[in-house]
């Protein structure tokens, strides 16, 4: 078995194992709610007080990590849309955990998710190789991957715009999850700098000194920065918008994001030929057109004002002196009936 196959094993273990922890940390904030109606404002507790919540978060922890190992050990374009998988096994847990109604859109939906994540699987690229430290920061000095960098720039620039001035309804949020899925993606691309540099650090007589380079730190803090950023800006855009809207296209833009960047970065595209270049971009479409089903459709739920108003639940704050209360978590697109 090659070590492509054990990180998407791994890769696929982990988005499942952070779905799991997600909804249980939605059941958490449920409980917190649910409490908060009973007593007085003073006596309120913190989120950290439900176990619920605690559970989901060691979930939503050891998820992530056998995310970070798995990138390690297969190409970033391949793990990156795996990561839809995490809708499907999200039906499941909806059903079981919160006892939501799974609708033949919802059906259609996981099957081009799941036949998308088949022909991703097949077509993708299978390497796994190791790189030196020298070799990665080479390839942060690249002219392709520059001319990348400045036209994601431009991207975040212009979308970033959009948002700001507020025109149209749909394309509001779209341009909040490009510019997020733009930058957050870029977390995907020094995670797996850093994968590497723990895998070649435990496969070499020194690799003390490797973690030791000034070059993994720099990693390091490149990771906690886009990453934290990625973080923020989902759980101001899930308190800005409904969910049922948002999270589709939050997860379009990081997907195809991160597999761009980790085509031209590590250029693992020069392993396709027509045929699975084909077949590869038809495994994306499926994929979108399947979390695009997860949307809403319902357009009698957008006002023509300055506010997108639904179920008497605001979905889009175009303010900036907006407070955010409540964080919900990212996988309550399933608790909206209409879903």
């Amino acid at each position: 078995m090659g070590e492509w196959v054990i990180a998407a094993i791994i890769n696929l273990l982990g988005s499942i194992i952070i779905n799991f922890g997600t909804n249980l940390l939605k059941l958490g904030h449920d409980e917190r709610k649910r409490h908060s109606m009973n007593v007085k404002p003073t006596m309120n507790k913190p989120i950290i007080y439900f176990q619920t919540w605690r559970v989901g978060i060691l979930f939503f922890a050891i998820g992530n990590c056998l995310n970070f190992i798995s990138f390690g050990y297969a190409a970033q374009s391949l793990l990156a849309a795996l990561g839809s998988i995490q809708f499907v096994s999200n039906i499941v847990f909806a059903y079981f955990l919160s006892n939501k109604t799974v609708t033949i859109k919802i059906v259609l939906a996981t099957a081009f998710i799941v036949v998308g994540n088949i022909f991703l699987v097949a077509f993708g690229n299978h390497q796994s190789p190791v790189y030196m430290p020298e070799q990665l920061a080479e390839n942060y000095t690249n002219t392709t991957f520059l001319l990348y960098c400045f036209t994601l720039v431009l991207v975040v620039v212009l979308h970033h715009s959009i948002y700001k001035r507020g025109e149209g309804q749909m394309l509001v949020p779209f341009s909040y999850a490009v510019v997020s899925g733009a930058i957050g993606s870029c977390s995907v691309l020094f995670a797996k700098s850093l994968s590497n540099m723990l895998r070649l650090s435990m496969s070499t007589s020194g690799g003390y000194a490797i973690l030791q380079n000034r070059f993994t730190y720099s990693m390091l803090l490149m990771f906690l920065s886009t990453g934290g950023f990625w973080m923020a800006r989902l759980n101001e855009g899930l308190s800005r918008f409904d969910a049922i809207l948002i999270v589709p296209m939050f997860q379009i833009a990081w997907t195809f994001f991160s597999i761009c960047t980790g085509f031209v970065y590590f250029e693992e595209y020069k392993v396709f030929d027509a045929l699975r270049t084909t077949m590869f971009i038809l495994g994306m479409i499926s994929v979108f057109v399947g979390i695009y089903l997860l949307a809403p459709e319902d357009d009698e739920s957008y006002s023509k004002g300055g506010e997108i108003l639904k179920d008497d639940k605001r979905l889009f704050m175009p303010s900036q002196d907006t407070q955010i209360k409540d964080i919900e978590i990212i996988w309550t697109s399933f608790g909206d009936e209409n879903c």
